[in-house]
Formats: C-alpha cells, structure tokens, sequence
C-alpha cells in the first residue's frame, strides 16, 4: 500500500506541474488547441492497457500455476484454457496500441 501512495503522488505531482504548460498552449486561441489533450489521450490509453494486460496475465498465471501445483496431472487441462486467455488479454492491449497509433495520426 505504500508503494501505491508514492506512485500516486508522484503522478499528482506530475499533473500539477504539467499544468501550466498545457494552459500556456491553450491561451494562443488557435483552432487545434485539442490536439494537446489528443496526444495525451493516446498515451493514456496504451499505458493504461499495458498495466491492466500485465496484471491480468500475471493473474491468469497466477491461477493456472496455483491449479498446476495443487493438482498436477492437471497441467494438460489447464495449459491450453490459460493460453487461450493470454491471447484474449494480449489482444486487448494491441487493440488499445491501433486506437493509440489512430489517435497519434490526428496530432499532425
């Protein structure tokens, strides 16, 4: 739990201070001043997909290894469902990717 307070105000921090840059842009009145938040929407999107996809495969094989150790002769049951969900999971985080290279394109 500590862990998680320093990375949260260490994240407010960089909000705070980002803060006047982006308000410096947003003051020169021209017609794409969206294009900041564009920008950090994308960002936003694939690292908040690669930090959901990670704990859901470190979860996913979590539950499989725990299965796997409990009962053994389990492992050809369990090994292709597991893959199977890996695959389910990483094709989530490349889905975010193109909606963040198609958001990309916009900024230019």
């Amino acid at each position: 739990m500590k862990k998680f307070t320093v990375v949260a105000i260490i994240l407010v921090a960089a909000f705070v201070l980002s803060n006047p840059a982006l308000a410096a842009e947003a003051a020169s009145g021209g017609e794409k001043d969206y294009l900041g938040m564009v920008g950090l929407g994308a960002g936003l999107a694939i690292g908040l997909a690669a930090f959901g996809g990670g704990i859901a495969q470190g979860n996913a094989a979590k539950g499989a290894l725990e299965g796997i150790a409990r009962n053994p002769q389990a492992a050809d049951q369990l090994f292709t469902p597991m893959i199977i969900g890996l695959a389910l999971i990483e094709s989530l985080v490349i889905y975010a990717l193109v909606i963040a290279y198609f958001l990309q394109g916009k900024i230019s």
